[in-house]
């Protein structure tokens, strides 16, 4: 059995009759807001335990969230797994050529000079999205 996230949740959407699409496709106003729920719900309850934990119960809600990131790219036909890789060139160039890092107060890493921004259009088309197709009902 495959431990990928996309692999495990296309299993679960296939076993319970829920939406898998293969190309990536615009959803029922509907759909979307259904996905866009779930997500706000498992971010909720990460929220709730990030500070106080249990971080037994941090693990198994960022799991969660995960989870259904990976349902929601699936019900949109999006491989999440090569976006994610497009997002992560993206960060790793806020990184200056001598490695000189910005950050912002708290800590975050900051886009520097030599930033260049993800380009998920691209990476969505070489998948198969058609921008501006009708959504798609179910």
């Amino acid at each position: 059995m495959s431990s990928s996230p996309a692999d495990l949740v296309r299993e679960f959407h296939h076993a319970f009759g829920l939406d898998a699409r293969e190309t990536p496709t615009e959803v029922s106003p509907e759909l979307a807001a259904h996905r866009g729920d779930l997500l706000a719900e498992e971010a909720a309850e990460v929220a709730e335990v990030a500070v106080h934990g249990p971080l037994d119960r941090l693990a198994h809600e960022l799991a969660d969230v995960v989870y259904v990131a990976y349902g929601t790219a699936l019900v949109h036909g999006i491989d999440l797994d090569t976006v994610i890789s497009e997002i992560h060139r993206a960060n790793m160039s806020k990184r200056g050529p001598g490695g000189e890092i910005a950050r912002r107060f708290d800590g975050k890493v900051l886009k520097g000079d030599h930033y260049e921004a993800p380009d998920v259009s691209r990476v969505l088309r070489r998948q198969g999205w058609t921008p501006g197709a009708e959504p798609r009902d179910t």
